[in-house]
């Protein structure tokens, strides 16, 4: 079975790398998560949500653009400005614990200035520093550090603070600068005096289910046991801390994880996030009375259909820093509307076999008993699946070369 594992993951990773830059990446994403769900009930686990279930990737696999690369910044801008402090926050020094997150919200910003520009050399332009000057940290390849970065087809460019003293709130705003050059929500882990992995600094502005003032400061474990993650506390802390400790800086991986979320129907658009992308007020009511994980009332949820549920998938990496050791822990998420996504052969049949094979606990984390889509998406899936097999497609999905995509 590690040999199909394998495979699989060969199969995503050269389809995944071979699409455009231009080319929306959020079904590629949710055919990978699918895939991979439909390993692990192969392999006789369909209950497991594996957190460490990782691949390798590589510096230039690590950050993608899309079409929607506009769209997402909107989104992401509107909640800096809005949320403030409630989606950025550096902390300082816990002394004697843990040290603050600023020096490597600096760094992490430098390493995005000299990767993007080289993946993207059509959307990134940079301005390094004059050579004439000594700098502590200089860029990659021994060049000065970036000055400044150009987004080109927006039009609008950001200078770099050097450092933390590098005017007022440097770190606050090289991290902002940070959440609105790429579009995944960033989060950075320090390593404490105790070896555990402290939440420091975040740029959390799309996370749809959670809020960084609920997490922020937090140690890796509490991160997942004030969050409800199954199982983690009985099979997974001790794997989790030792993986984040033996972390090598030249080798980032990444992972995969999916819900589902109902939207509001088209004709209740809100003009800068109609999906709720930010934050799922349908399902989770206002962001501000959400307390300790949970609504503070039960909101009163639109109905349920095919057009209006989303599979909300993330694509999930995690890289440690060179100077500071910290860990960026990068999530990008990509909502899918499954009536897009079973129009590819094949899919609708595993999804709905994934979902059958949930175990209480992992339908609970994932919103099956009051989210009000489960009945919804699995007769859906049902209908696809039947409609497949009458149009006698079931053979030619298993012969396809490219199977199970």
């Amino acid at each position: 079975m590690t040999e199909v594992h394998n495979h699989v993951l060969r199969r995503c990773q050269s389809w995944l790398a071979s699409l455009d830059t231009q080319e929306s990446l959020g079904l590629a994403l949710a055919l990978l998560t699918a895939a991979l769900t439909f390993y692990w009930k192969a392999r006789g686990s369909p209950n497991i949500v594996a957190p460490l279930e990782t691949h390798k990737t590589t510096p230039l696999t690590e950050k993608k653009l899309d079409n929607e690369y506009e769209k997402y910044r909107r989104i992401r801008e509107h909640r800096i400005r809005t949320r403030g402090e409630g989606v950025i926050r550096v902390l300082p020094d816990n002394p004697g614990l843990v040290k603050s997150g600023a020096d490597a919200v600096i760094e992490m910003l430098h390493e995005l200035a000299e990767y993007l520009p080289r993946r993207f050399p059509t959307t990134f332009e940079i301005e390094r520093h004059s050579p004439d000057r000594a700098f502590s940290h200089p860029g990659w390849d021994g060049m000065p550090p970036v000055k400044s970065i150009r987004i080109l087809p927006l039009g609008c460019s950001y200078d770099l603070p050097l450092d933390v003293s590098d005017g007022e709130n440097a770190a606050v705003r090289a991290l902002e600068i940070a959440a609105l050059l790429v579009q995944e929500d960033l989060a950075l882990m320090i390593e404490g005096t105790d070896g555990r992995y402290y939440f420091q600094a975040g740029a959390i502005t799309v996370a749809g289910f959670w809020r960084i003032q609920d997490k922020i400061g937090l140690p890796l474990d509490e991160i997942h046991t004030s969050g409800d993650v199954p199982r983690y506390k009985d099979k997974l802390q001790l794997s989790m801390e030792r993986f984040f400790q033996r972390l090598a800086v030249d080798k980032p991986v990444a992972r995969n994880n999916y819900f589902f979320q109902v939207v509001k129907p088209s004709c209740a658009e809100d003009e800068v996030d109609p999906e709720e992308l930010g934050w799922a007020e349908s399902s989770h009511g206002p962001e501000d009375a959400f307390v300790h994980a949970h609504p503070a009332h039960q909101p009163t949820r639109p109905t349920p259909t095919p057009a209006t549920v989303r599979l909300r998938t993330e694509r999930q990496t995690l890289r440690r820093l060179a100077r500071s050791g910290a860990i960026v822990f990068t999530i990008r998420t990509y909502m899918t509307p499954i009536e897009r996504l079973s129009k590819e052969p094949g899919v609708a049949r595993r999804l709905a076999s994934a979902l059958r094979g949930w175990g209480e606990d992992i339908g609970a984390y994932k919103g099956k008993p009051g989210g009000g889509w489960w009945d919804v998406v699995l007769d859906y899936l049902d209908q696809v699946v039947d409609e497949e097999a009458g149009n006698d497609k079931e053979d030619d999905i298993k012969k396809m070369e490219t199977y199970p995509f």
